[in-house]
Formats: C-alpha cells, sequence, structure tokens
C-alpha cells in the first residue's frame, strides 16, 4: 500500500512533441466503434503500420481487439475529466513504465486535462521506448522473461489527483524537463536487455487440436525497436491508493477471435434449390429415331 501516494512519476511533454503522422492519428474522427469510453479518459488502440485505429469488439461483457501480428502499435489516452490524472499502462500484466509486474502503485503517465498521448512501447528511459508489436506468445515480452499467464490483455488503471494545498500552504515541488537532444545512448541498453532475456522454452511435441492450433495463433506484445519518445517528471499525490476507474481491452488474433465468436465469421451465400434449374427457352425437337 502508498504510504503518502506522492511519488516523482512520469509527465508528458505538449502535443507538440509529438511527430507529425501521430498528431494526424490523434486528431483525425475515430470510426464508430474505436473507442473505449471511460469516466476519466478514453483509450484506443492504434495499428502503427496501417495508421488505422483497431474496431473494439464487445463480448461477454469485454472488449477485444484483433491484432495483426509484426504490426505495431500504440495506446491512444486522453484526458476526459477536468483535472490532471495519473494513468498506469499495463501490457500483458507488466507495466509499460517499470517493466515489474504491475501493480496499482506504480509509476506512470499523469495527464493534463484534455490532453491526449500515444504511448508507443516499453519506456527503457525518459527518451527512449521499445517499440509495442503484435506477435507470437512464445516471442511475447511476457514469455521472455517468464510471465506469460496474462498475456493477451492491457489494462489502464486511472487515478484523479488529491486536492492542491491552500495557497498559504507551500505548493508541491514539481520538476519538468523537455526538450533536448534524445539519448541514443539508450539503443545500446534496449539491445542489450533483449539479449539477456531468458529464450522461449520449446514447446512440447503434441497431436494437432484446436487448442493447441488456437495456442498457436495466439498473440503476444514483443519488445520491438528501440525509438525517441521523450517525457519529463512530475509529483502527483493520488486522491487514493485504489484506481477511480481501469479500463481493459484483450487482444488475440482475428482467427482465433472468430473461433472464440468474438468476430463473426464472414457469411457465405447458402446455395437454394431451383425448381426451374434448366436454360430458358423453348421445346426442342426430340431426337430423330
Amino acid at each position: 500500500m502508498l504510504r503518502n501516494r506522492r511519488s516523482t512519476l512520469l509527465g508528458l511533454l505538449g502535443l507538440a512533441a509529438l511527430p507529425a503522422v501521430a498528431l494526424a492519428a490523434c486528431a483525425s474522427a475515430p470510426p464508430p466503434n474505436a473507442v473505449a469510453f471511460g469516466a476519466l479518459a478514453e483509450v484506443q488502440v492504434l495499428d502503427r503500420d496501417t495508421n488505422a485505429l483497431l474496431p473494439i469488439y464487445w463480448h461477454k461483457g469485454q472488449r477485444y481487439i484483433a491484432g495483426e501480428p509484426g504490426h505495431r502499435y500504440a495506446l491512444v489516452v486522453r484526458n476526459r475529466s477536468g483535472g490532471r490524472v495519473l494513468a498506469l499502462v499495463s501490457v500483458d500484466g507488466i507495466s509499460a513504465v517499470t517493466g515489474q509486474t504491475a501493480a496499482w502503485d506504480q509509476s506512470g503517465y499523469v495527464f493534463s486535462p484534455g490532453q491526449r498521448w500515444e504511448v508507443r512501447g516499453w519506456r527503457k528511459s525518459q527518451d527512449r521506448i521499445a517499440a509495442f508489436e503484435f506477435t507470437r506468445l512464445a516471442d511475447s515480452y511476457a514469455a521472455r522473461t517468464g510471465r506469460p499467464d496474462h498475456v493477451g490483455v492491457i489494462g489502464v488503471a486511472l487515478f484523479r489527483e488529491a486536492p492542491r494545498p491552500l495557497p498559504s500552504s507551500p505548493p508541491l515541488s514539481q520538476r519538468r524537463e523537455e526538450g533536448g537532444v534524445a539519448n541514443h545512448a539508450a539503443d545500446a541498453n534496449a539491445n542489450a536487455a533483449r539479449a539477456q532475456a531468458p529464450a522461449a522454452p520449446s514447446a512440447e511435441a503434441a497431436a494437432p487440436s484446436r487448442e493447441a492450433r488456437r495456442d498457436a495463433q495466439r498473440l503476444g506484445t514483443g519488445h520491438g525497436a528501440s525509438e525517441w519518445s521523450q517525457v519529463g517528471s512530475t509529483q502527483f499525490e493520488r486522491a487514493q491508493a485504489r484506481p477511480d476507474e481501469v479500463i481493459t481491452i484483450r487482444y488475440d488474433s482475428r482467427q482465433n477471435l472468430m473461433a472464440l465468436g468474438v468476430i463473426a465469421r464472414p457469411s457465405r451465400p447458402v446455395p437454394q434449390p431451383d425448381p426451374f434449374p434448366g436454360q430458358l427457352g423453348f421445346v426442342p425437337e426430340p431426337p430423330p429415331r
């Protein structure tokens, strides 16, 4: 449990820091079912290789998206509230900021009112990330680090900020580190971390089955290429230790989601019997005797 619920957290830079493509993606009107709405924030999943927002399917009270293996993706989060919120991002049960098994007392991203930001990968430093990319289960970051049990789920836990102190009280210290040259030395650290990650265990030989085929098609999130993504640090005091809201989105391959009934299979025309199947015309002459 948090003792004072006050910690140094990652503060997002202004939207001007987003690349042009990201700005266009954030500014474009989303398709009808591509937004997970919450009271404090909305969350979308952007396929960065197609620049398309992935549709969200509802099934038995859960949200699902279909990922494309090998494609990079980003979580587009927008603060809908009138105050600052803290967003803890969990992918496959792992904190996208610390790399630890996700818990509510960890670091996250602080969003100003109305701010929108693309969380594009595993945070390696204040300047670099390792891109999120859809990959097969065995190649996911969670499986490679020995934590495959929660692969296939994205979570955003949102916290309101505690009321500000009265003007007579000393204000909370706040520090923001902006601008500057990207720290390219982080590339070497990211590559070294990937090289040291334990290899995924080999699958046991078994007769092919529907469940085995489904497992072979299961998606996870890989530790992709190193990219520049700069944030600063700021002080944020949570109003309470438990999140005010948690937005959950599950994901898998399109084939698996169709097998589970999440996505309807394409309908095929059913042949209908014809009472007069012969070619149109008049009565022909009989064959000669």
